[in-house]
Parts: C-alpha cells; sequence; structure tokens
C-alpha cells in the first residue's frame, strides 16, 4: 500500500506525525487510508526566550484523530536545558492532554537549534538526557508511557545517552532512508518516522 511494515512477529501499526506545520487536516481521510494512530505535537518551547507555547491545532488534531478511530500520542518539543525545566514542561503537558484518552506515548523531543539566539547552543548529552530523565520521570508517575525521540546521528553523537535512559527505555527513531530503505540503527526502538 505504499507503507512499509514489519513482517513476522508483533505486528506492526501505521501512524503520522502532526503538528501546527500541517495547518487543517481532513481526518476522515486519514482515517480512511487506513492510519492507526497519530502523534500529535502538544506544544513546544521557544529556541530562544525559552516560553512554552500551546500548538494552535494540538486540541483540533486531537478531536479529529480520535473521532475517526484514531490512537493519539502526544509529544513536547522542549527546549530545555535544566531537568527543572523539561519537567516543567512534562506538567503543562499534563494539564493539556486532561480529558483526551491518551493510550500512545507521551514524547520528549529535544532538537538542537544551532541559531545565534538559541539557549540550548553547547548543550551537551549529559544536559539533553537529564532532562529527558527529568521529563519522563514526571510523565511515568502521571500513567502514560514516557517516550524520547531522537535520530541515529543525535544517539551516536551522544546528545542523547540511551544507556542512561534504561528505566523509560521506549524510543521513536527519526530516521529518513534512501528510497525508504531499511533502518540501520544499531539499538532498540518502538516507533520508526520514515
Amino acid at each position: 500500500n505504499g507503507y512499509l511494515s514489519y513482517l513476522g512477529g508483533t505486528p506492526c501499526s501505521r501512524g503520522i506525525d502532526v503538528s501546527a506545520h500541517q495547518k487543517e487536516i481532513d481526518w476522515a481521510r486519514v482515517g480512511a487510508v487506513g492510519m492507526d494512530f497519530a502523534m500529535i505535537r502538544a506544544g513546544y518551547r521557544g529556541y530562544t526566550k525559552g516560553t512554552i507555547v500551546k500548538d494552535e491545532y494540538f486540541d483540533a488534531n486531537m478531536r479529529g484523530a480520535l473521532n475517526n478511530g484514531m490512537q493519539v500520542g502526544v509529544y513536547f518539543f522542549s527546549q530545555a536545558i535544566t531537568p527543572a525545566e523539561a519537567e516543567e514542561e512534562a506538567r503543562i503537558l499534563l494539564e493539556w492532554i486532561q480529558g483526551y484518552p491518551v493510550t500512545y506515548p507521551v514524547v520528549f523531543d529535544w532538537e538542537r537549534q544551532d541559531y545565534d539566539n538559541s539557549r540550548t547552543q553547547g548543550a551537551g548529552g549529559n544536559t539533553v538526557t537529564a532532562c529527558a530523565l527529568a521529563f519522563c520521570r514526571v510523565i511515568s508517575d502521571a500513567g502514560y508511557i514516557p517516550m524520547t525521540y531522537g535520530s541515529p546521528s543525535k544517539v551516536y553523537g551522544e546528545r542523547l545517552l540511551l544507556d542512561r535512559l534504561q528505566d523509560y527505555p521506549a524510543f521513536w527513531l527519526a530516521h529518513y532512508t534512501k528510497d525508504t530503505a531499511p533502518t540501520s540503527f544499531r539499538y532498540h526502538y518502538n516507533m520508526w518516522q520514515y
């Protein structure tokens, strides 16, 4: 059907990743093509001043996916530079998802921004991993499945230290291979964004 699938073993599910960047989505059409789940951006922390912002399409996307028979997970685009900031992001995210049946993971998505005025410049693997741990702890304590997000270059470049995240092993891999060839990522992942 034009989608990659794993054969044998645990059956795989197909889903999409959406945010305000996709604007208004025809969720009936998404459901009709057989998507099982949606990972929906709930919000983000700005990379300059660090202001927390709710994704303007979050509620519409949650309702659209759920009303069309899809399961939902959520992610927060973090720019935390301390564990306390990551905990703050997790707590606000938990407020935003109250009332929604979130059955897929709640994800810590930290991505380096290399702009001159980026507050995360110079943040290394120890910092990012400490923030991931703090975020995941809050999410887990609230009864959700915590997950981290990253690419091979982020993991191999030691900007996210997976060996320190063994208490929260769920991982969302972002790896865009040529001609959608199978990923060569060396470690376990639960979700592959290809």
